[in-house]
């Protein structure tokens, strides 16, 4: 159901069932949120989220899902979704969601749950829930106001209408829109440029910026100085400091 391939730095973790546009089936998503634990773990810097074929991925797979479970057995499956959603969250390593074609229901709510969304111009996102009498799951009532505005994800998530691969980039959903063709190319240089920079400093950063809408401004800047005082004293810090006084590149090892 998922494939995984190390290059350098990245980790490459593809959705592979192109034959139901990448949906995920009931028992994948404690998968999913395994790999993505296994990742944390490695010494792979960067993780890249795709699709097989043509589409990122359409959700859940209702064709293989918990409907027609009891109540309390249902909320236990959810609970795993949640799980998986969380685990994805949480990463102290910067993720890449890379959107061709269709991302819907819970796998646009699974591009939005990384760092970055860079799509195809056949891109397509829709929170589809309501389309099939459900409503908003894997994280999506909270991600999708902080992307795009309370108003307009109230409107996305009310309609269940289709958005666009320009409209997209426009509303902040993704931050570029490419060609198919250049997909991974363009994916491949973002993640590169992640990995070149100092592990600490990215896990902090996502933190703070992760909590920014829930905390202060006074709770953001102690926040930052408590971050920044473990960065000061890590080798990563020496050795950014030394590589600009040598003019050269620097190299992170994440301590």
């Amino acid at each position: 159901m998922f494939e995984i391939e190390d290059h350098g730095r990245i980790r490459w973790l593809t959705i592979d069932r192109p034959e139901a546009k990448n949906a995920i089936p009931g028992d994948g998503w404690a998968e999913l949120r395994g790999h993505l634990a296994e990742f944390e773990k490695s010494d792979s810097r960067v993780l890249v989220l795709r699709g097989a074929g043509e589409d990122f991925c359409a959700g859940a797979d209702l064709g293989r899902s918990a409907g027609g479970q009891g109540g309390g057995t249902f909320y236990q499956s959810m609970k795993v979704v949640a799980d998986c959603a969380m685990t994805l969250h949480r990463l102290t390593k910067p993720s890449i969601a890379a959107v061709d074609g269709y991302a819907v229901g819970a796998g646009m709510n699974l591009a939005l749950g990384c760092d970055v969304v860079v799509a195809t111009s056949r891109a397509r996102f829709s929170e589809i829930f309501v389309k099939r009498g459900l409503t908003v799951d894997f994280g999506g009532t909270w991600q999708l106001p902080r992307h795009v505005g309370l108003q307009r994800a109230k409107e996305m998530a009310l309609s269940g209408r289709m958005v666009g691969a320009a409209e997209a980039v426009q509303i902040g959903l993704a931050i570029n829109a490419v060609e198919p063709d250049e997909l991974l190319e363009r994916v491949g240089e973002l993640a590169n440029s992640f990995a070149d920079q100092a592990p600490v400093g990215q896990m902090f950063a996502k933190q703070g910026i992760d909590v920014a809408h829930e905390s202060s401004f006074a709770e953001a800047l102690a926040r930052e100085a408590t971050a920044q005082t473990v960065c000061i004293g890590s080798q990563d810090a020496s050795e950014g400091v030394a590589a600009f006084l040598e003019k050269r590149a620097p190299r992170f090892e994440g301590r």
